[in-house]
């Protein structure tokens, strides 16, 4: 692959033979650091719950429980997500885009020859790749603003202009 300089590129990078574009969910949070907080939440909660029925409030540790079960639910639903992202691989041949939403990862290949990246029609929409009857959004991760700047990067990246 030709070297394109590094200023060509706002949004991908270069590697060692291919250019890449990687886009991930923004989470304040990591799901390691996750199960940290729930615990935390878990153990404080279900205490004043355990104190409040030793003295003979009974309802409380029920509600606790039930509080402790919704906030799992929450979490685990936020967890799954956390990881989520794109990435936009263009090598000499292919242009490969992995995807991974809620833990499952999709890997499709477009032949670089005949790969179309378009802009969909709202800028708020996403970006479509596209070849021989093959097509794809790609940029869910992506500030709806930057998408039409990163199809055109691409593009151009796609037909050798960088």
């Amino acid at each position: 692959m030709a070297s394109v300089p590094a200023t060509a590129l706002r949004f991908g990078q270069t590697t060692d033979n291919a250019l890449v574009w990687s886009f991930r969910k923004n989470c304040a949070i990591r799901p390691g650091q996750l199960i940290g907080v729930f615990a935390g939440l878990s153990v404080a909660s279900l205490s004043v719950a355990m104190a409040f029925w030793f003295q003979g409030a009974t309802y409380v540790l029920p509600f606790a429980c039930l509080e402790v079960a919704v906030l799992a639910i929450a979490f685990v639903l936020y967890a799954r997500h956390a990881t989520d992202g794109e990435t936009a691989k263009l090598d000499q041949n292919w242009l490969v885009i992995e995807q991974e939403i809620a833990g499952k990862r999709v890997e499709n290949r477009f032949p670089r020859a005949s790969v179309r990246i378009e802009p969909l029609a709202d800028s708020d929409n996403l970006i479509e790749v596209s070849a021989r009857g093959d097509r794809l959004e790609f940029g869910r991760h992506l500030r709806a603003e930057w998408r039409p700047l990163v199809a055109k990067e691409m593009r151009f990246a796609v037909r050798g202009v960088c």
